[in-house]
């Protein structure tokens, strides 16, 4: 059973999506604005969360900062505008993804169905060849889903997880944007850049002494990103 945290101030928005959502694997937890989801998320193990951006209190953005603290459940931001800036500003805050309203309900579910399979690792990237990834310092358990650099843990989103992981597989590789959308989200890659680029640089400044002069995570100028062989 999948705990979800559906987020958002409007009554019917709400219901509608428990609808869309309804499914025998789905435990479906409501609230009405960003406090109550911080508080949710806090006395609840929530396995994914849909949260609305413009929310009286405290709105989406701010409620998943706060939550980002403590917790790497996947969480899909739900917004009225399409604007490039609403996307990339809730990248950067530590979204999994968005859904522009009015919704689709196939779309609903189809990336509430993906980023639950991340989560749990039941599907979407290919198979570790073993349970365990070094690269210099950076050890990957992806049996456990831990990962320490240096020896000390580091936590990291789902996306960013997969985005380490597709890169620690393939050491020295060089991996455009639009290769690394379509391998870790499963779709087209037009339009990625900005999507990966924001994720990249979470990724550095989590694993990187010093994440202006990366050591491990490196950018090939007009081609994509590699994971350095160190």
């Amino acid at each position: 059973m999948y705990n979800i945290l559906i987020c958002d101030d409007e009554k019917d928005i709400r219901a509608a999506l428990r609808i869309y959502l309804t499914n025998e694997l789905y435990n479906l937890i409501e609230a009405e604005n960003g406090r109550q989801a911080v508080e949710i998320a806090e006395n609840t193990e929530l396995h994914l969360a849909l949260m609305d951006i413009m929310m009286p209190e405290l709105d989406g953005l701010q409620a998943m900062e706060i939550i980002r603290e403590k917790y790497n459940f996947p969480i899909l931001l739900l917004s009225a505008r399409s604007e490039d800036h609403d996307k990339i500003m809730g990248l950067n805050l530590g979204a999994d993804d968005y859904i522009t309203k009015p919704f689709n309900p196939l779309e609903v579910q189809a990336r509430v169905r993906s980023q639950l399979r991340r989560y749990t690792n039941l599907g979407g990237m290919e198979k570790p060849r073993s349970s365990t990834l070094v690269v210099g310092g950076i050890e990957m358990d992806d049996e456990r889903k831990q990962v320490s650099v240096d020896g000390e843990p580091v936590a990291l989103t789902p996306m960013e997880y997969n985005i380490l992981k597709l890169l620690m597989e393939n050491p020295g590789k060089v991996w455009s944007s639009a290769q690394i959308y379509g391998s870790v989200w499963n779709e087209s890659g037009f339009g990625s850049e900005s999507a990966v680029a924001v994720h990249i640089r979470h990724l550095r400044e989590k694993i990187e002494i010093n994440p202006s002069e990366p050591r491990y995570l490196k950018v090939v100028w007009g081609q994509g990103y590699k994971m350095e062989k160190i």
